[in-house]
């Protein structure tokens, strides 16, 4: 089992960059596929990004492509969301999910089996 903590949300201006990080507990990091989702309100939760479970491969919804990049420290056990370019209608609650069955990733919230509490991101115009 792993919990899982986000950190490093908060209120910025367009334009600008955050970087998230989501700790885990456990001895077993590098067995779980990760992923970052988020909520907007009024919206349902959806795909942002995904990770490997060594880090070699990445993929990101069509509509962060290109601002965000996903990564993780193995050895540190955390998961990276750097979100660059920031816009308004990035403003969420941002999750990262952990899943043992996975290799790669998926955009699917039900593959994944621990979540964080999640983080607001707030991008004012």
């Amino acid at each position: 089992q792993v919990q899982l903590v986000e950190s490093g949300g908060g209120l910025v201006q367009a334009g600008a960059s955050l970087r998230l990080s989501c700790a885990a507990s456990g001895r077993t990091f590098s067995s779980y596929a990760m992923g970052w989702f988020r909520r907007a309100p009024g919206k349902e939760r959806e795909f942002v990004s995904g990770i490997s479970r060594s880090g070699g491969n990445t993929y990101y919804a069509d509509s962060v492509k290109g601002r965000f990049t996903i990564s993780r420290d193995n050895v540190k056990k955390t998961v990276y969301l750097q979100m660059n370019s920031l816009k308004p209608e990035d403003t969420a609650v941002y999750y990262c999910a952990a899943s043992p069955s996975l290799l790669y990733y998926s955009v699917f919230s039900n593959r994944y089996d621990y979540w964080g509490q999640g983080t607001q991101v707030t991008v004012s115009s």
